[in-house]
């Protein structure tokens, strides 16, 4: 038996220059999200993960403020509408990989809800081959710059055909 054919994957890289663009990314970014979605977002300390979460969320349209999931690991937020839920995961403190990460029981809630891990790398790739790795950089040491240098990248089938590039919009 064949092994299935390996999707390449899909990617856009974008520039943001302000909060408030960050988290209108993540409101077009919830336009290509459904149930069963893993995102992974990595990125330096301040450099926007959790505001890009901020519109992720209300894209979604789901109940609650996004803030930083630091202290409680991971935070639900019901959709106000038929939408998926917003399961919201800082992993920063995790360091036991995946055995950790299932304590959290997220594999159970992967199928029907949006997934967002913070500083999921290396964590929660085994969760799916199916995933969204969004990379934010910014420039080290100059606190002052809102600039970042945003990579989207789409792994596995289910982002094969999707396109990136409508993020630049």
């Amino acid at each position: 038996m064949e092994a299935p054919a390996a999707h390449n994957p899909v990617e856009t890289e974008l520039t943001v220059t302000s909060p408030e663009q960050m988290r209108d990314l993540g409101r077009r970014l919830a336009k290509l999200l459904g149930a069963g979605d893993l995102v992974m977002l990595n990125g330096e300390l301040g450099a926007g993960k959790t505001t890009l979460t901020r519109g992720l969320g209300e894209g979604l349209g789901v109940r609650g403020a996004v803030t930083s999931p630091t202290f409680v690991i991971a935070r639900v937020h019901p959709s106000l509408g038929d939408g998926p839920p917003l399961v919201h995961v800082d992993a920063y403190r995790l360091s036991g990989g995946l055995d950790e990460m299932e304590d959290l029981d997220l594999d159970v809630s992967l199928s029907d809800s949006v997934i967002v891990v913070e500083w999921g790398e290396g964590k929660v790739e085994e969760l799916t081959e199916d995933r969204l790795n969004v990379v934010i950089h910014r420039a080290v040491g100059d606190t002052t710059d809102d600039v970042r240098q945003v990579t989207v990248t789409g792994l596995g089938e289910r982002w094969a055909a999707v396109d990136l590039s409508v993020l630049t919009a």
